[in-house]
């Protein structure tokens, strides 16, 4: 079989496609046939060495695959060949085959595509976990979103949709003003724009409710700011620590000397709070299953529809991740395991 292999830090053309034995499932193990792998800015942050809690080189990327079951080991139950279903990877994703714990594989409809399947993990559990489990998210509250058409920005104002939020602030490129507010978000321009003004602004000075943050530095201070008297930032990425498709040690040394350092004892006169998210590492298990479980209601109740931007064959990664780093992607990028 092939998979995808970052065989040492670099640019995306140093990535390779190499031939490999088909693993073993083992007793214990389900053995996935991969039709569709989403691609996170995760992955090219571990591409460039920037990650914390990426694998040693060489290794396999990839958090999120959609396929179908091939093999069952035998001490498994509820699984069989010819499921289909999500399988949440941690890494190694971007392959052919994989082998996975039956914990991290949730069974998905017939109805639902593989396209669909593989963009809903990383994303949309992301936001619904930032927003709904950890924020308690309600109906007439306002939310701050970040890369607001990137797949997590997508993700949160779909979910805030459905939930009936009644102020949403996008900041996005200016290119993707028309498609940010096309899902019903306020426009800031991520580069000329004060997205704390306006927050102030369309909240009658108080400050939004919610705020997401993928991009570390000082804009995680200025996003703290945006919130009102008992609001929620929650912080889960540094995109600013990367600026093109080589690794810069100066941007990722200024993002974070610039991230702000908070007191709790003076936060409390504030009644606001910081979150730290990061999916991959959550050891709870059952937690993120019952985000999808939930998650796969909104989406058969059409609450939530995910926005494909690409979907690549999984030979042209290198193309598909400069893509994203050049930010032109308006929702989730994908690869194609099964190409025609």
């Amino acid at each position: 079989m092939k998979k995808v292999v970052y065989v040492k830090r670099g640019v995306p053309d140093s990535i390779e496609i190499m031939n490999v034995e088909t693993p073993n499932c083992g007793p214990e193990k389900v053995r996935v046939k991969v039709h569709r792998a989403g691609m996170n800015f995760a992955d090219l942050m571990m591409r460039q060495g920037l990650y914390g809690n990426a694998p040693h080189f060489p290794f396999t990327p990839g958090f999120e695959t959609s396929g179908v079951i091939l093999e069952v080991g035998s001490r498994v139950e509820n699984l069989q060949v010819g499921d289909r279903v999500i399988a949440m990877t941690g890494n190694g994703g971007f392959a052919e085959e994989v082998i996975v714990s039956p914990e991290r594989i949730v069974k998905i409809p017939d109805s639902m595509s593989f396209d669909v399947a593989a963009s809903i993990p990383v994303t949309y559990g992301t936001a619904y976990h930032m927003l709904v489990y950890l924020g308690n998210l309600s109906q007439n509250e306002s939310v701050l979103i970040h890369h607001a058409a990137g797949g997590v920005g997508t993700a949160a104002a779909q979910i805030c949709a459905s939930v009936g939020v009644s102020v949403m602030v996008g900041t996005a490129s200016s290119g993707k003003r028309d498609f940010v507010e096309s899902l019903g978000m306020s426009f800031v321009d991520r580069e000329k724009g004060d997205f704390v003004k306006v927050c102030k602004d369309l909240t009658d000075g108080f400050g939004v409710h919610h705020a997401i943050d993928p991009v570390g530095g000082k804009n995680v201070e200025k996003s703290y700011r945006s919130l009102r008297n008992g609001g929620k930032l929650h912080v889960f990425g540094a995109s600013s620590a990367v600026k093109g498709e080589r690794r810069s040690l100066f941007s990722a040394i200024k993002m974070w000397i610039n991230t702000p350092k908070f007191n709790p004892i003076k936060m409390m006169s504030s009644n606001k709070s910081i979150f730290g998210v990061h999916m991959g590492t959550l050891k709870d298990e059952r937690i993120l299953k019952n985000h999808l479980k939930e998650l796969s209601i909104m989406y058969n109740s059409g609450g939530i529809d995910p926005i494909i931007d690409s979907v690549w064959d999984f030979r042209e990664i290198a193309d598909a991740q400069k893509h994203m780093h050049n930010r032109k992607n308006k929702g989730k990028i994908l690869l194609d395991f099964v190409p025609q």
